[in-house]
């Protein structure tokens, strides 16, 4: 297909009359699709006509779409009742993947609470800033977080939802069982009246501070994600239609493998409330294990794999791959970080009919941006797409006077998906959002044929395997480690992961602590991923300018970096 069918089919996908129909606004706003769900709970309930179909499985646990939504029900009925939960109160969730997670999700939008997802690999200071900086009324979390909270929850009389803790174990007198809150009787709901721009979800995201930032959404900009979401689902159809009609004569039902942690919005958007919607059934992971999934995959039929790239190259990588036990496997998507030509040219190679796809997206935007998939992820596998229809894309220092295409500079994004702010941080979302455009930190360009190549970074974060890691926060932490004067982490190349977090530490010869302990420093205080995989021990000075900030680029090429 050319690149003007293409663009034929993408304009009737948006046509006045479209179920996709783009709405551009006189005042010159932001573009943005007529037809949308007005609130998060539109969207939920729209699972519910799906009814006795399967839609969850995690291990020995599988719930029909009705099963679910009972449960969701109870627990709603029950956080209302036991904790007297107020529309736009806040409701944290701190557990690795699991029905209960989707369960919690759900029941929270129902009471009009706002949810506050929690990365579970985190430690106990970086759980507690979430808990406490966004103000949770009430945390569910599973035994593994409570055990690392239990004493600050107790001394702040904080509230918790328990999930999956053993019988015999004795729980503090502020937490209530999950397991006994959904089987007991329904309780009324009161009907919630939501506005579409009332707040819905806090996501923390690692920004260049040293402490995660809370990314507020409304209502609105997550269901006008989950529409481009779709658009693109539909648009990949229209545009490969020899690809589409591979998957629908193997007769297998729509099952998506979700390995990615549910607090990223590739996670929450793009595979939970993605699925809940159009009626997929979705297989958990609580956590990444290649041989599991491919077990998952041949066991289940999975059809659609969504990851990371070190996730894609270790299935990829296997000698499993491409055999009958991924038969079922036709849809490969990539997010979550840079991919490298080879892993891109592998997908294509080794399945040729499939449907891979990738994009670029932030938290701050609800995980929209530019996406490609189908055909033309084979013409241009390096690019992450055309920007979506309500997307403008723009180049350069200043998003009013945009670069020429070709040109490579910071990139700026404007769409209805993007958050309202950071959680009480007035200053930092100034910075972040001016005149309704977002400062990506980002560098790319766009081609001549309007495609987005994103080609490095300026803001001071490290991505590791999909996760996004500050800098500052690794500074700020091991530079309380006695013997450590000053300290700059950066990113090195892995051939796994893409990027993995290096430290240089600078102190005098006999007080400067060992790689070792650098590491066992970090490791008692931050999640494991932030841990770094080499440590540079400076015994001079690290450069700096004139403001005195430390120069990077010049402390790698010294390091020979």
């Amino acid at each position: 297909m050319s690149i003007e069918r293409w663009k034929t089919a993408w304009q009737q996908l948006i046509a006045p009359g479209s179920p996709f129909e783009v709405v551009t606004p006189a005042d010159g706003g932001p573009r943005y699709f007529r037809h949308t769900a007005p609130n998060l709970m539109h969207v939920i309930d729209a699972g519910r006509v799906h009814g006795e179909r399967e839609f969850l499985v995690w291990q020995e646990q599988r719930l029909t779409f009705n099963q679910y939504f009972d449960q969701v029900d109870r627990l709603a009925g029950q956080m209302i009742a036991c904790f007297g939960l107020q529309p736009g109160e806040r409701v944290a969730i701190a557990m690795r993947n699991q029905p209960a997670w989707l369960v919690a999700f759900a029941a929270i939008q129902r009471c009009g609470a706002v949810c506050v997802p929690l990365n579970s690999w985190g430690l106990r200071d970086e759980l507690l800033h979430g808990v406490r900086d966004s103000g949770a009324r009430l945390l569910l979390c599973d035994e593994t977080r409570l055990n690392v909270l239990q004493e600050d929850l107790a001394q702040e009389q904080r509230a918790a939802i328990v999930v999956g803790a053993q019988a015999q174990v004795q729980l503090p007198e502020y937490c209530l069982r999950y397991e006994e809150l959904i089987s007991a009787p329904q309780l009324p709901i009161p009907e919630v009246v939501i506005d579409p721009d009332a707040p819905a979800l806090i996501l923390y995201t690692s920004g260049t501070t040293s402490r995660a930032k809370g990314v507020l959404s409304s209502h609105r900009a997550i269901c006008q994600a989950l529409t481009a979401l779709e658009f693109q689902g539909a648009f990949c159809a229209v545009s490969s239609p020899e690809r589409i009609g591979v998957v629908i004569n193997s007769g297998y039902p729509p099952t998506t493998l979700a390995a990615v942690p549910l607090f990223h919005v590739s996670g929450l958007h793009a595979q939970f409330l993605s699925a809940l919607r159009g009626g997929r059934r979705l297989l958990l992971m609580y956590k990444w294990d290649v041989e599991r999934a491919l077990d998952l995959i041949r066991d289940e039929r999975c059809t659609q794999f969504n990851g990371a790239p070190v996730m894609m190259q270790q299935l990829l990588g296997s000698p499993r791959f491409g055999t009958e036990h991924t038969a079922s496997l036709f849809g490969l998507g990539l997010g979550g970080g840079a991919s490298s030509a080879g892993l891109l040219a592998n997908m294509i190679t080794l399945k040729p009919d499939a449907i891979g796809g990738s994009g670029y997206g932030l938290t701050e935007s609800n995980g929209i941006g530019a996406a490609i998939g189908g055909d033309q992820f084979v013409y241009k596998p390096a690019t992450s797409g055309w920007p979506l229809p309500i997307v403008d894309i723009r180049i350069g220092e200043d998003p009013h006077q945009p670069l020429p295409s070709g040109t490579r500079g910071l990139i700026w994004l404007r769409s209805p998906t993007l958050m309202s702010a950071y959680w009480n941080l007035p200053d930092a979302s100034a910075e972040c959002l001016r005149d309704g455009w977002l400062d990506t930190g980002d560098i790319g360009y766009l081609d001549d044929e309007g495609f987005l190549r994103v080609t490095g970074r300026i803001k001071d974060l490290i991505n590791r395997g999909g996760e996004k890691i500050s800098a500052a926060e690794i500074e700020a932490c091991i530079c309380e480690m006695p013997g450590i004067e000053e300290a700059a982490a950066f990113a090195i190349t892995d051939p796994v992961l893409g990027e993995t977090v290096a430290l240089a530490v600078h102190g005098t010869a006999s007080a400067l602590p060992t790689s070792e302990q650098v590491c066992a420093f970090i490791a008692e205080r931050l999640a494991a991923y932030k841990v770094p995989a080499r440590v540079y021990r400076v015994l001079e000075p690290l450069p700096r300018n004139a403001t005195g900030k430390v120069l990077k680029a010049q402390l790698q090429e010294k390091l020979g970096v």
